[in-house]
């Protein structure tokens, strides 16, 4: 493992060559727990200026060690959630279109190769930065469809499980032996609900989009230098606001 690493953040098409390393590492990561009907696992996805990429990598941009994708309601798309539970719970379409109007996006594609495994840099360091880059694109809601291992990093962040979705926010999701859990955080760009450990950072990061930092996992004693790199030119907070009709 690295002890310099970059986490940077761009618009899907400005960097077709990082979505493609993209790919090919969240595949190797699905195949290994047999996994290949998430909605996301394609390549289309790179060609849309709707999604935009949070890669964890090496300075040197060669290797990736895990990255998410925020992928905005464009009223065009839909969200990787409306897609995995909408025969399940015909409610998410309206609960999505309902918060497009202020702006809306879901984190997905969340992948972290075994390098990492177990030590945040893959999985929650890259949600962080993704809240990071919200206000750059005028999000004020953010949905997740979460494993059981990412579902805790709902209280840090301040979202909430969508309890009226599903068996209470929960679903049988990419198989039938797996538990998906439906969650929102709403009021991004504030953050009221965050842990004040996060929402300190996080405000601290959209000041300074680029910054080095030495960060500490934060499940074991390990530290590592991040360079990050999250100014995104192209983004415009007036661009994804859906008026409903």
């Amino acid at each position: 493992m690295e002890t310099e690493i970059r986490i940077r953040a761009f618009r899907a098409p400005d960097d077709i060559e990082a979505c493609k390393k993209f790919v090919i590492g969240h595949r190797r990561v699905l195949e290994i727990f047999g996994i290949s009907n998430i909605t996301t696992n394609t390549e289309d996805w790179m060609y849309s200026r709707s999604i935009f990429v949070v890669v964890v990598e090496t300075m040197d941009g060669e290797k990736l060690y895990g990255g998410a994708r925020v992928q905005v309601a464009d009223g065009i798309t839909p969200l990787p959630i409306e897609t995995a539970t909408y025969k399940m719970d015909h409610r998410i379409k309206q609960i999505v279109r309902e918060h497009a109007q202020n702006g809306a996006a879901e984190l997905s594609g969340l992948w972290n190769s075994k390098e990492v495994a177990g030590l945040g840099i893959g999985s929650f360091f890259p949600i962080r930065a993704s809240l990071v880059v919200l206000e750059q694109i005028g999000i004020e809601s953010l949905f997740f469809l979460c494993s059981p291992l990412t579902v805790r990093f709902n209280k840090w962040v301040g979202s909430r499980i969508l309890t009226e979705l599903g068996n209470n926010g929960t679903f049988y999701y990419p198989k039938l032996d797996l538990l998906a859990t439906a969650a929102v955080l709403e009021n991004a760009i504030a953050l009221p609900l965050a842990h004040p450990r996060e929402e300190a950072r996080i405000k601290m990061m959209r000041k300074n989009l680029n910054l080095v930092n030495d960060e500490k996992s934060p499940f074991k004693n390990v530290h590592v230098n991040v360079h990050y790199n999250l100014a995104i030119p192209s983004a415009n907070p007036a661009e994804f606001k859906i008026k409903l009709s």
